[in-house]
């Protein structure tokens, strides 16, 4: 199949991509796809496994159908001699990792948080960060360990505004990508109930024009961030903000890019809203969609939420609000509005929780496994098993029935999630999601 050139993408929109199915889109450009998780974490970081190396990563990534891996946690110095000791440049800011399958792509990436006082109030922000180089990461890290320590975390803390960060960030370099993570998540989301902001200019001040782009997390979605004219001629894009290297959670969300071994190409999409599209689990699916506590196993929506007047009925005192509540208290669009450029999106949840529901197991059981390592030596990886393989493939390879329908179902974006709240995941039913992708 002959490569399509840019320009052949040029104007399309969710308005012409709507009723369209991934297996369509990919049969005019599946050579032009690269599949991108920008977003992970190292074993440095807090919270992650410590089993997570680079070759595990690659060997994950592979599994998963991702092209492209950021780094994560270039701030860290372990990490940061790792990837400057295992990984190759191109002079194009892509840096490979080369085993007996070949050379694997990543970019330098981390993520820091910003736990700061504006105005009379504490913030706490995370930003995800996007490098050119090593070159230019170093000078990052000289720069911040002027305002204190990068070694006991992966995702370091710093007392600087947002505003202040971004501006020294570019007077390292304007090809600096700053993206503020998971927007809408409670305790670290700029956006968030209990840590940010209600505009991106609030928070980056002057420097707002830098940001060109916001991560949605898990518990929003794309057409969830259209309700606010801000985010209008913002890029909005979808990566994982993984923990580990397992193929639930790698990849579970992400953007798929045109086809580049640049890093100056890659922002250039990013800048211009000129990639393909993102893929994002069911909003449902994240820790933070509904508003709830945790420990009285108390959730709601908002509607019932504001019945309440924020309290919960269990212990009294004010519920954790989430993501869905949080955004209904900023939208300013109308109903249904779409912004120009905008993408397309799917909604699709990780293959093993496709299995384990297909199962009525855990996800992370052996007998999951055994199924999920069948269907990829057949297929080669999940993202074409979830996304592109045919109906009659998965019967011609002796795939039961009831499995076909469930990876169909997702494929749709049909299948029922049980929102998740205050810190706990959504968990998938087998009940049919109502309504359509869209």
């Amino acid at each position: 199949m002959d490569l399509l050139n840019l320009q052949d993408f040029e104007g399309w929109t969710i308005r012409d991509l709507k009723n369209l199915k991934f297996s369509d889109l990919s049969k005019k450009i599946e050579d032009n796809l690269l599949f991108a998780d920008l977003h992970i974490h190292s074993r440095f970081s807090r919270a992650c496994s410590k089993n997570i190396t680079l070759v595990n990563l690659v060997k994950w990534a592979r599994i998963k159908g991702l092209n492209l891996l950021g780094t994560g946690d270039f701030t860290h110095p372990e990490w940061f001699r790792e990837i400057k000791g295992q990984l190759k440049e191109n002079n194009k800011g892509f840096y490979y990792y080369k085993d007996s399958e070949g050379e694997f792509p990543f970019v330098i990436t981390g993520e820091v948080s910003l736990v700061f006082t504006q105005l009379g109030k504490g913030r706490r922000i995370h930003l995800v960060i996007l490098v050119p180089d090593i070159e230019t990461a170093e000078k990052i890290n000289l720069y911040l360990d002027l305002k204190g320590r990068r070694d006991y975390d992966g995702r370091p803390i710093f007392n600087i505004s947002c505003e202040k960060f971004a501006e020294d960030m570019m007077k390292i370099s304007l090809d600096i990508e700053i993206i503020p993570a998971h927007i809408w998540t409670p305790w670290f989301g700029i956006f968030g109930s209990e840590s940010g902001f209600d505009s991106l200019k609030e928070a980056f001040g002057e420097q707002e024009k830098n940001i060109h782009a916001i991560e949605t997390g898990m518990s929003s979605d794309p057409e969830m961030n259209w309700k606010l004219k801000q985010l209008n001629d913002k890029a909005i894009v979808s990566f994982s903000d993984s923990h580990s290297f397992w193929p639930f959670r790698i990849g579970r969300e992400a953007t798929v890019f045109k086809k580049t071994d640049s890093y100056k190409e890659l922002i250039r999409q990013i800048r211009e809203k000129d990639f393909i599209i993102t893929i994002e689990t069911d909003p449902a699916y994240g820790k933070y969609h509904y508003d709830g506590h945790r420990k009285c196993n108390f959730s709601s929506s908002f509607e019932k939420t504001r019945a309440l007047k924020g309290i919960c009925p269990v212990c009294g005192k004010p519920l954790v609000i989430g993501v869905e509540n949080r955004i209904e208290d900023l939208r300013d669009n109308p109903n249904r509005f779409i912004p120009e450029k905008a993408k397309q999106f799917f909604r699709i949840l990780p293959l093993h929780e496709i299995i384990a529901l297909y199962l009525n197991s855990k996800m992370e059981t052996k007998k999951v496994w055994e199924v999920y390592n069948s269907l990829i030596a057949m297929f080669e990886n999940e993202f074409n098993i979830l996304l592109r393989v045919p109906k009659e493939k998965f019967l011609q390879a002796g795939v039961e029935l009831k499995l076909i329908e469930l990876i169909f179902k997702n494929r749709e974006g049909k299948i029922s999630v049980k929102p998740g709240y205050d810190g706990e995941y959504g968990v998938a039913e087998l009940r049919e999601r109502q309504g359509t992708l869209f």
